[in-house]
């Protein structure tokens, strides 16, 4: 087991919160209509929390399956998680503000 690793995993946790809180603002923004977001932001936002779950638990599932140690299994499914906030925070800031 890397000694870094749970280091690596807590840097990993920390963008994917500063990524979250970013998609959260734009969203709420996007409410009050100071942002650019699709009409279907509010039902795309419910329907990809479950899709966004299950990709982590399997990966984690199967980390460990492959016989992996606990801090590849968590690193697997933080990284599923990472793909969608951050393809979400992409997405979203490329809209931008809905005033200009």
């Amino acid at each position: 087991m890397d000694p870094l690793s749970f280091m690596r995993i807590g840097f990993e946790a920390a963008r994917i919160g500063f990524e979250a809180q970013a998609v959260i603002s734009m969203r709420v923004a996007g409410m009050m209509g100071l942002w650019d977001v699709s009409p279907l932001e509010s039902l795309q936002m419910v329907q990809e929390k479950p899709v966004a779950v299950v990709a982590a638990a399997e990966a984690a599932a199967f980390a460990l399956l492959r016989g992996q140690t606990a801090d590849r299994a968590i690193s697997a499914s933080m990284t599923q998680i990472g793909n969608h906030t951050s393809a979400n925070m992409t997405r979203l800031s490329r809209r931008g503000p809905s005033w200009l």
